[in-house]
């Protein structure tokens, strides 16, 4: 390009862009000269405008144009035949296709006698154009033909200075008239082949303005990947930031252009350093945006695009004259603008640091701190992404930035934070010793002024976290750690080799932060308030949980329990990551010790105290609830969360702790009874989300050491208290409904049954409430309860109260039971004022079982005793656990200790412990469900009344007896059955052994009925019965027929058929063996049990019928002996055996009647005649039952 051409001007441009007349008037003549291909053409050529504004600025325009001379030519171009000139360049476009433009033979023009620009003087328009158009088609075939090559075609045309603005009319005039053979953006193409093109480019879409956006797109898309490198590139790159200069709107555009084909990186660079916005941004300028959107940006192709552009601009021997030379140097200018007032990095002899306003060591200015983290961040990205290699000025400048001192404010936190992690992640930085010198008085100034900028810059993530962050993985050698946490805070993936590390590592353990300078350091550094899961970046937390991890702490006797007390304290939602593990790394360090030489090096726990101030005013601790809440549930629960873990972890670690000889405190029982945990566990199942995986190790903690809180019905009872219809009746409850208080629920009891209705209203009310709003009336509820135990209290009082007793039993549910068992105990109990604790209960579950005997027949008030007894007896068993758990490994250590025999049995007393504990667990749960089998036995009264359990046993066997009696099923005995049946249910699935413990035991013969057909998971008895059936006791063997007599009428299964065959040989067996009165106690119980199973299981009858037989003929042989005679017994026998179709006839009554005997007839008190009777009426009662089934 020639320096003295003159390029068309911004100002020029826009005025042709937006055809401003009066701005076309104000340019110069050579500017205008530039410009008269389209005017002439605007001037003459008929207008799609036809408005009367058009046509004054037409007339200026031609009277702009009438003192040019140039005009009359360009008029002459316009006269032409342009179609006739458009046929003959397609037909040598034709012929040069075929090869035949070899010969300089031409369609367009004929052999020229002298040069081209000589031809061209002397040639009239049409030549001209011709002559031009030539040129033209050649250059553009040529390019089409290089395959992406570049070369520059010597053009005499192109290149003669005195013909450059003819020639340019001319390829003006060319395009605007044939644009469907000359396509500008080829045109545009063709002229980067030419000396001079690029102005003859910016003239060409200076003509036609429209088209400036479609040829340098065009120009992009064909560009090269890498500018830089080919001599094309820089051609290319050189044209297209002169259009731009022309057009400086559409710079930014072009840049987006070039940014989205991933083509001429210089192009890009070169335009932002043209860039001149119109309102600087004082704070980052134009070109540190744009590289640090390619090198930071998503997109990882933009990202190795212009990295590949650094890395060979630094190996092109052209350096200084590249744009990515003018870039560094730009960015360079930059970073010196900004830099404090010159200082060297020499420090002085003494290695003193001087004051903040003293020589050398001027602070860096607030409006400078965010540029600066900007540049901080692109040369850290500069160096870490694309490999760019700093010169010495540069690093020395760098250097000088990162270890300037900004102010305390938020942005002079982020600055500082920045540098610190590049000195990290390029320690070659500092090479010299005084460099190293500089550095490391950098960091202790950081180290000194940290408190004072956090609480300045009132900022939560503060550097100095960051620094003992750090020093911390240096010390435990966590080398990945720092890489990782420099990438984080820089914002941008490094490759970091830890090696380059060992540098810095020394620096920092051995001359900055020792190991003790660390932990005393750490534990002034002042908690974050409010600390969640919104606060981002490093802090105070993540320093502690490190040194914690490596024992730090105990290692240097230095108590870290206040500053977690106080950080879990100042907690709120969502809760923090870091949050979980540092409790659980700080339970690790209380009961583990740092080392096996010092086992007393732990960390102190939580006070008790500490603890209670947590809870003192939550909902379900105070009854009081117009206090403020001090502490957030957030806390709280972290809190409970520690308790729980603690626990946990101590009964795991106790074999280990008993090695050591230590025995780190439990929390009381006392401490666990005044912490509200189904409360608070409720409240975190609302906040899941916030509290990220809190609330499911709080539920795992709680299923293992507090399972009576985690009951399945529980959880049913409080989806029916949380739901949506309890929250709408909720939101129906009047405002001016809310008047009652305790004192008045408690009057209301008092004066029962006379209150009822009074009463009724007020817990009507109270049912509206939410569980946790009913925890101020928990007491008055449960102190009363014993008041309606009194005659002529409605029902639907108490079904209420049990309402209100299972609402709050999901808000607070140990409380509560103390509170109902105390309060249900027997009058004269209450007088001597036996008041049991949670501890007592827990210990012996039956307490709960010693209530009220009136209990026993008020099923609402039952459903909560069973409601209790269900949830101390797993109370208990946790408890024993933890106990166990507790205490064995200490008494085993110590008999270690005191005696070891030689016989190696170390493990006995361990096994007897458990085995102890087994067995007094189920002693326990077997006493309770014998009791509540006694509890389902009738009253005399009762009995006198009708309401017997046999009425249930009546109507299984009612077909077989033909004893029919209509009674009621509808009674408070019969509900208390169903109520205890449902509760052995579930204790029998939970662990079956219970089943088999209490049939082994055996209960009252009349509750068989009601077992079998109120527990449905009965029938696993059918597994231990043969065993029960294998006892030497004769009432095992008793219980055992009777009960499967029972079970094969209600599950008359292929194996209760193969356990009835068995009891039937063993009945057939034990004939053979018992003495004569024995004989008499065994088969008068178990003989009418032949009748239940012949009717379950006819196939039976051929061996029921044998064994009566074999039992009749033994008694009639006794009583033979004797001197009285009795009827012939046997003979009716064997005529009923193998003629029962003798029998009463279909049609007639299908009950045989036998005569009535007389206790003389019966032979006395004669056993074995009364056995006989027995043996016939239990023949007629299997024929008459198989009658009256068919």
């Amino acid at each position: 390009m020639c320096v003295w051409l003159q390029f068309v001007s911004s100002f020029a441009f826009e005025a042709m862009q937006k055809v401003d007349v009066v701005r076309l008037a104000a340019l110069s003549d050579p500017e205008l000269r530039l410009l008269l291909p389209c005017l002439v053409r605007m001037a003459l050529c008929a207008p799609a405008d036809q408005s009367h504004t058009w046509a004054q600025d037409k007339k200026l325009i031609l009277r702009l144009l009438s003192g040019v001379e140039a005009v009359n030519s360009i008029v002459a171009l316009l006269s032409v035949d342009f179609h006739a000139l458009e046929q003959d360049a397609r037909k040598e476009q034709q012929f040069r296709n075929k090869g035949g433009g070899s010969n300089g033979e031409s369609f367009l023009v004929s052999q020229l006698q002298h040069g081209l620009t000589l031809e061209f003087e002397h040639s009239d328009p049409l030549r001209r154009l011709r002559l031009t158009l030539s040129e033209l088609l050649v250059i553009m075939n040529k390019v089409t033909d290089s395959n992406g090559e570049f070369f520059l075609k010597s053009s005499e045309l192109f290149e003669s200075p005195v013909y450059l603005e003819e020639v340019a009319d001319v390829l003006c005039i060319l395009q605007a008239e044939l644009p469907f053979l000359l396509p500008i953006v080829d045109v545009a193409e063709a002229l980067l082949h030419v000396r001079n093109g690029d102005w003859f480019m910016c003239l060409l879409v200076a003509n036609v303005p429209d088209s400036f956006n479609e040829v340098c797109r065009g120009l992009i898309k064909n560009g090269e990947r890498q500018d830089e490198e080919s001599v094309g590139g820089r051609h290319r790159t050189e044209a297209l930031r002169q259009l731009c200069l022309m057009n400086p709107s559409q710079a930014l555009n072009i840049r987006a252009m070039v940014v989205e084909e991933c083509h001429l990186p210089g192009l890009g660079v070169a335009l932002t350093l043209d860039y001149k916005p119109d309102a600087p941004d004082e704070a980052v300028s134009p070109l540190v945006s744009y590289v640090s959107g390619l090198l930071l940006g998503t997109n990882s192709k933009v990202r190795t695009w212009f990295s590949m552009f650094i890395r060979n601009g630094q190996q092109s021997k052209r350096e200084s004259s590249s744009v990515l030379w003018q870039m560094r140097r730009q960015l360079l200018l930059e970073l010196v603008a900004i830099l404090p007032r010159s200082r060297s990095t020499r420090v002085p002899n003494n290695g003193k640091i001087d004051d903040e306003g003293s020589s050398g060591y001027s602070g860096l200015r607030e409006e400078h701190v965010v540029k600066a983290s900007a540049l901080l961040r692109l040369y850290c990205a500069l160096m870490g992404i694309a490999s760019l290699r700093p010169t010495d000025e540069e690093a020395e400048q760098l250097l000088q930035l990162m270890t300037s001192r900004p102010p305390a404010t938020p942005a002079g936190v982020r600055f500082v934070s920045l540098s610190f992690c590049k000195l990290l992640a390029f320690p070659t930085l500092v090479s010299t010793p005084e460099q190293e010198q500089l550095m490391v008085m950098w960091l202790s100034w950081m180290i000194k002024e940290e408190e004072y900028f956090e609480s300045a810059a009132g900022v939560s993530a503060s550097f100095g976290e960051m620094l003992l962050l750090v020093a911390m993985y240096f010390h435990s050698n966590q080398l990945s750690s720092i890489i990782e946490l420099v990438c984080s805070t820089l914002g941008m993936k490094i490759a970091i080799k830890p090696g380059s590390l060992s540098k810095m590592k020394t620096i920092f353990t051995q001359e900055i932060f020792t190991e003790q300078v660390v932990t005393a350091h750490a534990v002034r550094v002042a908690v974050t308030n409010n600390l969640s899961a919104n606060i981002s970046g490093f802090l105070p937390i993540h320093c502690i949980y490190q040194l914690l991890r490596s024992r730090a702490f105990t290692k240097h006797k230095v108590s870290i329990k206040d500053w977690i007390y106080r950080q879990l304290c100042e907690t709120t939602t969502p809760i923090h990551t870091q949050l979980i593990p540092l409790i659980d790394a700080y339970i690790n360090s209380i009961l583990t010790p740092a080392s096996k030489a010092n086992p007393e090096a732990t960390n102190q726990p939580i006070t008790e105290q500490e603890i209670l101030r947590v809870f003192q005013s939550s909902a379900g601790a105070d009854s009081s609830r117009g206090g403020r809440q001090r502490y957030s549930i957030t806390t709280q629960l972290l809190i409970l969360y520690y308790i729980l873990s603690y626990e946990e972890n101590l009964l795991a670690s106790t074999k280990q702790l008993a090695l050591m000889k230590r025995k780190p405190k439990s929390y009381s029982a006392a401490l666990m009874d005044q912490i509200p945990i189904k409360y608070l566990v409720t409240q975190a199942q609302g906040l899941q989300q916030e509290l990220g995986g809190l609330h499911s190790a709080l539920l795992r903690l709680l299923a293992t050491n507090y399972p009576h809180l985690c009951l399945v019905e529980d959880w049913v009872c409080e989806e029916e208290v949380t739901g949506t219809l309890p929250l709408l009746r909720r939101m129906m409850l009047p405002f001016i409904a809310r008047r009652y208080t305790q004192n008045q629920l408690h009057q209301a009891f008092q004066k029962l049954p006379s209150s009822s209705p009074r009463l009724m209203r007020i817990l009507e009310y109270l049912t509206l409430l939410s569980p946790g709003d009913l925890i101020p009336y928990a007491e008055a509820l449960t102190a009363s309860m014993s008041l309606l135990l009194q005659p002529a209290v409605p029902r639907r009082l108490i079904q209420t109260l049990n309402k209100l007793w299972m609402g709050l039993n999901t808000v607070m549910p140990r409380r509560l039971w103390v509170m109902t068992v105390n309060a249900l105990q027997p009058s004269a109990t209450l007088q001597q004022q036996q008041t049991c604790t949670q501890n007592d209960l827990m210990i012996d579950p039956l307490i709960v079982l010693r209530c009220d005997q009136r209990v026993y027949r008020c099923p609402p008030l039952m459903d909560i005793v069973l409601h209790m007894l269900n949830g101390y007896l797993l109370a208990s068993k946790a408890y024993l656990q933890s106990h166990l758990k507790e205490t064995a490994d200490f008494e085993r250590q110590s008999q270690t200790v005191s005696s070891v025999t030689g016989s190696g049995q170390l493990d006995t007393p361990e096994v007897t412990r458990e085995e102890l504990k087994n067995a007094l667990l189920a002693a326990q749960d077997s006493a309770a469900v014998q009791i509540l089998l006694e509890l389902c036995l009738p009253t005399s009264d009762e009995q006198q009344s009708g309401g017997s359990s046999e009425s249930l046993w009546r109507s299984n066997w009612g077909s077989m007896l033909k004893t029919p009696k209509p009674t009621s099923l509808l009674s408070d005995l019969r509900e208390v059955q169903c109520l205890i049946c449902c509760l052995l249910h579930q204790m029998f699935i939970a662990d079956p052994n219970i089943a088999k413990l209490i049939h082994f035991q055996g209960y009252p013969q009349a509750l068989l009925p009601l077992t079998v057909a109120g527990i449905p998971s009965i029938h696993i008895c059918l597994d231990f019965i043969p065993e029960l059936l294998a006892q030497p006791q004769l009432e095992k063997q008793i219980f055992a027929i009777q009960l499967l007599s029972h079970l094969c009428t209600q599950y008359a299964l292929p194996k209760s058929l193969s356990v009835a065959r068995l009891a039937i040989s063993v009945m057939g067996t034990l004939l053979t063996v018992l003495s004569r009165a024995k004989r008499y106690s065994f088969f008068m119980p178990t003989l009418p049990c032949l009748v239940a199973f012949c009717q379950a299981f006819p196939p039976l009858y051929d061996d029921v019928a044998a064994l009566l037989v074999q039992v009749g003929q033994v008694c009639a042989s006794d009583v033979a002996t004797k001197a009285r005679d009795v009827d012939p017994f046997i003979a009716r026998l064997q005529n009923l055996q193998e003629k029962p179709e003798e029998g009463p006839v279909p049609g007639a009554s299908s009950k045989l009647v036998l005569p009535q005997k007389t206790k003389e007839d019966l032979g006395g008190a004669d056993p074995d005649v009364q056995l006989c009777y027995c043996i016939e009426a239990t023949f007629v009662d299997i024929i008459s039952s198989t009658l009256h089934g068919l």
